[in-house]
């Protein structure tokens, strides 16, 4: 590859020209070849010496006739560590440092990885960061044999042939692979060590599993740049939903790894007799449905990150997004057979280019089938199924900025009994005051039985946005914007919505959807004074007192959780007073000099126990 029109780190180019051997990749389909050693193989190990240790086998990779498969021979490696990420350099940050976390600099490090680098075989290319209009660009470097790791990164954030290059261009960020070192120096962990020079944004991931670096990396190196110059990348989907009467009506769907952003793309799956179904009750077996004639059509937007940038911008009140990514990082460990989801068991099987399969059993030769999930043990399906696929295959997907209608946001929720009394006490969806919707991103519950990620039970916080464990920068910061954001786009409807149980009641992601069919259908219209009221628990905002879906009731059980048997009152105030108290430890880190007047008023507001009309008077409506 020609490197003229590209201006390069002085590392990387003196490790591109020193290094034992190299090769340049310019297509996605160029990175599945080397991915199994090359185009005559169907199976791969990918191996390590590592000193002290002797082989170490990282993972097996297939090829399938959909694309390349991969499976870790280590259950750990199979999700993304939610402590992954670490910042080496000395700009402002509120992250964990490297010095810090490991009791060194990290330049000998970084000496030592780029040396190990360098008596390898490796394999780098070029990729485009962000949207075509206003791309930054970005290097990776790895070994050759983890050229599966590169093909997953070539697809989330599109290889660029620098051969076809029109102007010339600078590198953003560098992206280098050392998987060895997260078992000689990390004792085993996924490590991923972000280090902003002023010359680049430099990413070294010391792990093949590329959730942490080649997608939430990178994404690390947006929200960094937006932290620069004043925009936002919001972890979120997106979706344009057209109703049977033909209104349009955009979603953006927000919330902590495993809160539905990807759902929010999928189409509700109905019972065998055409029924759809809102739940089961865990303790009585009853299943309860609805009729819904004809579902609302959907175009997709964007999958996981979004960009919110100036140029958008109309002088309109609604919020203006576009995809941020090349492709998408679907989790599938909600398809758990044939006939789950349609749509995309058809792109991936019937795949029109090579796909990435992480973390699904296959056979060399054979076809990756998304239902088949790896086994972290006998009979435990892998929580975390994955398939990388590019977003222009999907039907009907937009590729332009859309005016955001509705923000909603996901939380998944526990099952909740006066029993065993817990947070899982949102209804089918609740009205959020903007204000309170800004406090819900400054925690991001990340919620119960997370499959994307190695943690307990318990629920964590994600924090601003839900992105804050990809950030590098200053928490205050992006909740300021975060904050500007929401005051400047005041017609924007906020809802909550909660997945996999609704009080005593299994309902999956099918809350999210439901919300989708009414609020489409709705349109702009307004909803009914009699329609809601404050919710029992202030933090919720409000709950409905009914729901009418094509003539069809949803039962008030599934609107407010206390009028379930297995609840009740009881059980639902003390779930309050869990939700309550977690909001009460995560907010007053945000109460820094740094913080805008307003967001501090909202904050206290909410410490000082105020009534949701106190937070529909912090930010007006129009």
């Amino acid at each position: 590859m020609s490197l003229e029109k590209i201006k390069l780190p002085a590392d990387a180019r003196a490790l591109l020209e020193n290094c034992k051997a190299c090769h340049c990749f310019k297509t996605t389909g160029e990175l599945a070849e080397a991915s199994l050693g090359g185009s005559s193989n169907n199976y791969f190990d990918v191996k390590y010496n590592v000193e002290g240790k002797g082989e170490v086998h990282e993972a097996v990779v297939h090829k399938v006739t959909n694309g390349v498969a991969v499976n870790y021979t280590e259950t750990y490696m199979r999700r993304r560590d939610p402590d992954t990420l670490v910042v080496a350099d000395n700009k402002p940050s509120d992250k964990p440092r490297f010095s810090e976390r490991f009791g060194h600099e990290f330049d000998s490090l970084r000496s030592e990885s780029l040396k190990w680098l360098e008596s390898q075989e490796i394999g780098y290319f070029v990729f485009q960061i962000g949207p075509p209009e206003f791309a930054y660009y970005g290097l990776a470097i790895a070994p050759a044999n983890a050229a599966f790791f590169c093909m997953g990164l070539s697809l989330l954030q599109k290889i660029v042939n620098a051969d076809e290059l029109k102007n010339d261009i600078t590198i953003k960020t560098v992206v280098y692979v050392a998987p060895t070192f997260r078992h000689t120096h990390f004792e085993g962990k996924q490590v991923v060590v972000h280090n902003r020079t002023e010359e680049v944004y430099e990413i070294f991931s010391y792990n093949l599993y590329p959730g942490p670096s080649a997608k939430k990396g990178i994404y690390g190196v947006l929200l960094s740049i937006g932290e620069e110059e004043g925009w936002s990348a919001p972890h979120c989907s997106a979706v344009q939903s057209i109703s049977p009467y033909d209104n349009i009506t955009t979603f953006m769907h927000e919330g902590a790894s495993g809160g539905g952003k990807s759902e929010m793309l999928q189409m509700i799956v109905r019972e065998p007799e055409g029924s759809v179904l809102i739940g089961e009750n865990m303790f009585t077996g009853e299943k309860r449905s609805t009729s819904i004639p004809q579902f609302c059509k959907i175009n997709p937007v964007c999958d996981d990150m979004g960009i919110v940038h100036p140029s958008y911008e109309t002088g309109g009140m609604r919020l203006r997004i576009m995809d941020a990514e090349n492709g998408w990082f679907i989790r599938t460990d909600n398809i758990t057979g044939y006939g789950c989801e349609p749509q995309i068991e058809k792109l991936t099987i019937n795949a029109t280019q090579p796909l990435l399969f992480l973390n699904i059993k296959t056979n060399p030769g054979g076809t990756a089938l998304i239902w088949n999930h790896t086994e972290d043990a006998p009979g435990k399906p892998c929580p975390n199924p994955r398939v990388v696929v590019p977003r222009d295959v999907f039907p009907g997907v937009v590729n332009k900025p859309v005016s955001v209608d509705v923000r909603s946001f996901g939380v998944r929720t526990p099952p909740c009994s006066a029993e065993n009394p817990t947070y899982g006490i949102i209804g089918l969806f609740h009205i959020l005051p903007p204000a309170l919707a800004w406090l819900w991103r400054l925690v991001s519950p990340r919620g119960h039985a997370n499959p994307s990620i190695t943690e307990s039970e318990k629920m964590g916080s994600e924090g601003v946005g839900s992105y804050w464990p990809f950030a590098t920068g200053k928490k205050a910061r992006h909740a300021n914007l975060m904050l500007e954001q929401i005051v400047n786009n005041t017609v924007t409807q906020y809802v909550l919505t909660p997945n996999q149980y609704i009080g005593a009641w299994k309902v999956g992601f099918r809350p999210q959807l439901l919300m989708r069919e009414y609020l489409t259908r709705r349109g702009n219209a307004k909803f009914r004074s009699d329609q809601f009221q404050p919710a029992r628990c202030p933090i919720l905002g409000y709950e409905l007192n009914y729901l009418t879906i094509e003539g069809s009731k949803i039962p008030s059980r599934f609107l407010k959780v206390y009028r379930q048997e297995a609840v009740g009152f009881e059980g639902y105030d003390k779930g309050a007073e869990i939700l309550t108290k977690f909001f009460m430890e995560q907010l007053p880190q945000y109460l820094v000099p740094e913080l805008s007047d307003l967001g501090r008023k909202i904050i206290e507001a909410c410490l000082e126990n105020g009534d949701v009309n106190m937070f529909d008077s912090l930010i007006r409506k129009k």
